[in-house]
């Protein structure tokens, strides 16, 4: 019978308190009374018949339960809304975190096998992830073993001219084994083959299923028909799923990559993109050994080139900045202080309402009910509120989440926003539950009323821990937005004509259409200066030639490097940028005239220290340059990093088919009134130059500028809702404190009147009470900031993590804070009647 008797313990205790014995007297009258194979069957069937109808036993009183639950809470709205206000922002906060933490950091991309893609990168001093050139490619696949495919790309826009308008469209080109690597299948068509990327091959395109949907209405029959691309048409022959996003999820158009004998000539043209697959059994540490070992090898084979050009790899799902891994991180652990702080509330609630219910639990003590009985209905009460708060939070979480789509790195082949999915509402779901189940019996527990005040403290300490790393990046964040560009975007709008090739491979060609469309624009009302450039700063950091000075001695492997950009005259007083020395670029500035640059005032500063720059010659792009002016330095790899000097050609100077890259096609407007509204007439300017020709990435030049601080903006102002919800709730949960305290004390303090106690008095106790859990919290608090505050060092800006401005700026948030929530319970006690407060007790 023992094994009986444990059975028994699945029916509740309640219940198996008062009928286990009746039932066990039954169970052995019944193996008494039974033959050798009945008896066999009853132990058989024992634990099936005792689980059905404890479970039975447990929903009846779960059903008890919530009747009883919804009757209390009904009696007592305002402290259910609050506990479920308080829940829902917790775990709201920590669903929205968990979903932007987990499509970042966490979740697998959404290819197969996914861990075993890897992206691998070149490196140079000073460069830990630079592009492969087209030889040092062919090279490492070949000497490579570690891999079941390697392929490369290089992203790409090309001008789609259909039926609609003119369109820009991201693309990219790839090598035939580059989407095997990948292993999505297109749902429609196939892939490219060897020979699709040989050269002169026919061109064929594979579509987004976007651009199929949106070109073609979907039809099947799209296979075979034409696209205009860059005025060259292409056979479509594929049609990739509706998630599939690579290299970025801008993407809508692939085309092959042919390789031809003369892109292996020159080992430094890099500009390969190389993914691959690890084979099966294969390591990340192996298959980075043997990247860096071909890299060796190809280093003593070619020594010119690749004398100090080394190889890393790293998983595609590794492929994060540190900076955006840091500020989804800081938001994940900002998220679990706030859990935290709502969750000591929602404590501090249910031990203020069981201590308010006392009576109650202690009639229904008196007529049987028992320990456990009790315990269970405070749960059952728990987890309900829980529940809803959870789903409330749930709700809270999907209206949020899109907010946080600054914060997905752009180059991650992953949709932009993050999704709410079966993963994150179970674990939204688990937390709910554990919160209940581990704050839901706290009140039947007597030891949990001596730590309310430490709950307090810990909230306190959180409080200031959220309000001083808010503070920080705040203040991080005016430190980069007051860093100069070196141009003034006030009054500026920008857009791109990116001219197709081949049909202005022509300079003479291309000149023309700039001429046509510059001459039109600066004519229009309010403009005052109009310009094309090949990049805008910061909307693209590359474009890095290499620069030979005469005379100058430089190290085996060192190279000396600036940015590259062709303009027309007025680039610099559209953009604001200053002529320091010398003349703009001209008109004159042609083919048949000497090759001249403008330089920016750290080009001339790092070659020409103690001279005068102008009239100075350099080589650049292949060609002996010579100095005709000096700019301002601008922030051409954005507001946060170090920029290499400039270097501005003629556009004219720009030779038939070389660079085109690098032909001009941003186009500045410098314009007193509204830049929108120039946007018709710009539009007809165009047209009329090219009416094949679309416009693209319209906006002001301010914009750009916040779009370098948009994951920063978003994510104070996250932090800065996470920090004002932690000091509310800190606030109310010392208030909470302080009123039971002076509930409790009531006739302590009534006596003290009695006896003359001045106002004065009673005011000391309860903010000294208030103040003493201040300063433990503000004191904890303080230093898990300081540790905090280094551990974000890198998103600082060059803000001290000891910021003396900052803290004292929490610090005194913190007192307003202990002030807030002792008004309340100090006027309270103030209005205690002595003679009352003692015949109650």
């Amino acid at each position: 019978m023992r094994f009986y008797r444990f059975l028994l313990h699945a029916y509740p205790a309640s219940f198996r308190n008062e009928y286990s014995g009746e039932m066990c007297a039954v169970f052995a009258r019944r193996l008494r009374d039974s033959g050798p194979l009945a008896h066999a069957v009853l132990w058989l069937a024992a634990p099936f018949e005792v689980l059905y109808n404890a479970a039975i036993v447990h929903a009846d009183i779960l059903r008890q339960d919530l009747r009883y639950t919804a009757r209390s809470l009904a009696r007592s709205p305002g402290f259910a809304l609050t506990a479920i206000a308080v829940l829902a922002l917790g775990i709201g906060a920590n669903t929205a975190a968990f979903s932007i933490t987990d499509h970042v950091l966490i979740r697998a991309l959404p290819f197969p096998d996914s861990e075993r893609l890897v992206n691998i990168w070149d490196t140079h001093p000073g460069y830990n992830h630079s592009e492969f050139s087209p030889a040092n490619y062919r090279d490492s696949k070949k000497m490579s073993t570690a891999f079941e495919f390697m392929g490369a790309y290089t992203n790409i826009s090309a001008n789609l001219v259909g039926e609609a308008d003119p369109e820009r469209l991201d693309g990219a080109k790839l090598t035939s084994d580059l989407l095997p690597a990948l292993d999505i299948p297109p749902v429609l068509g196939r892939t490219f083959s060897e020979a699709d990327t040989s050269p002169g091959a026919p061109a064929t395109v594979i579509l987004s299923y976007d651009l199929w949907q949106t070109e073609f209405a979907g039809d099947r029959a799209a296979l075979g028909r034409r696209l205009l691309l860059d005025n060259t048409p292409h056979t479509v022959i594929g049609v990739m799923p509706h998630d599939f996003r690579f290299p970025s999820r801008d993407a809508r158009f692939w085309i092959p990559l042919p390789l031809a004998d003369e892109d292996f000539a020159d080992r430094g043209n890099d500009y390969l993109r190389v993914v691959a697959r690890l084979k099966g059994g294969v390591s990340i540490d192996a298959a980075r050994a043997e990247v860096s070992l071909v890299a060796a090898r190809l280093a003593q084979q070619y020594p010119d080139s690749n004398a100090h050009v080394g190889a890393n790899l790293l998983r595609m799902r590794d492929e994060v900045g540190s900076q955006s891994r840091l500020l989804v991180l800081a938001l994940a652990g900002a998220a679990i202080g706030v859990l935290l702080i709502a969750c000591t509330n929602l404590a501090n609630l249910l031990l203020a309402r069981a201590l308010m219910r006392r009576r109650e639990i202690a009639i229904r003590t008196a007529i049987g009910a028992g320990r456990e009985r009790l315990v269970r209905q405070l749960l059952t009460e728990s987890v309900v509120l829980a529940g809803i708060g959870g789903l409330c939070g749930i709700a809270l979480a999907f209206g949020t989440t899109p907010l946080l789509s600054r914060l997905v790195p752009v180059s991650l082949p992953v949709d932009s926003t993050p999704s709410i999915d079966a993963r994150v509402l179970l674990a939204s779901g688990l937390l709910t539950l554990l919160t209940g189940l581990a704050f839901g019996a706290a009140p039947a527990w007597r030891a949990w009323q001596r730590p309310r005040s430490w709950l307090v403290i810990a909230e306190v300490a959180a409080s200031v821990v959220l309000l001083v790393g808010t503070g920080l990046l705040l203040r991080a964040l005016w430190n980069v937005r007051a860093v100069d560009p070196g141009f003034r975007p006030d009054g500026v709008f920008t857009l791109r004509t990116a001219l197709p090739m081949p049909k202005y491979e022509p300079t003479l060609r291309r000149v023309q259409f700039y001429d046509r469309v510059l001459d039109g624009v600066r004519r229009l009302p309010g403009v005052s200066a109009a310009a094309y450039i090949s990049f805008l700063p910061m909307a693209m950091g590359g474009g890095i030639w290499e620069v030979g000075i005469p005379g100058e001695f430089v190290r085996p492997g060192e190279k000396q490097l600036a940015s590259a950009r062709f303009a027309t005259p007025e680039f610099f007083t559209s953009m604001g940028i200053p002529l320091l020395a010398g003349r703009d670029l001209s008109e004159s500035d042609t083919l048949t005239r000497p090759s001249v640059a403008v330089v920016s005032e750290s080009f001339a500063r790092r070659y020409w220290p103690h001279a005068n720059p102008l009239g100075r010659h350099f080589e650049f792009g292949g060609l002996d340059r010579t100095v005709i002016g000096m700019v301002g330095d601008i922030r051409v790899r954005g507001l946060e990093r170090e920029s290499e000097p400039q270097v501005y050609l003629s556009y004219r100077q720009q030779e038939d088919g070389s660079f085109r890259f690098y032909a001009p096609k941003e186009l500045v407007v410098r314009s007193s009134g509204k830049s929108l509204a120039l946007v018709p007439e710009i539009r007809r300017i165009v047209r009329a130059a090219d009416p094949q020709q679309p416009i693209s990435d319209m906006r002001p030049l301010l914009d750009l500028i916040d779009s370098q601080t948009a994951p920063r903006s978003v994510q104070v102002r996250v932090l800065a809702g996470f920090a004002a919800i932690a000091f509310l709730l800190a606030a109310v949960g010392l208030h909470g404190v302080l009123s039971f305290a002076v509930s409790s004390r009531a006739r302590e303090i009534g006596v003290r009147i009695a006896l003359g106690a001045q106002r004065s008095d009673i005011l000391r106790t309860v903010f000294s009470q208030s103040l003493g859990l201040l300063a433990i919290g503000l004191a904890a608090g303080l230093a898990l900031a300081f540790w905090t505050g280094r551990l974000l060092q890198s998103l600082l800006a060059g803000v001290k993590p000891s910021d003396p401005t900052t803290f004292l700026a929490a610090s005194g948030l913190c007192v307003l804070m202990a002030v807030l929530g002792s008004i309340l319970p100090a006027a309270r006690a103030l209005r205690i009647d002595p003679i009352q407060s003692i015949r109650s007790e």
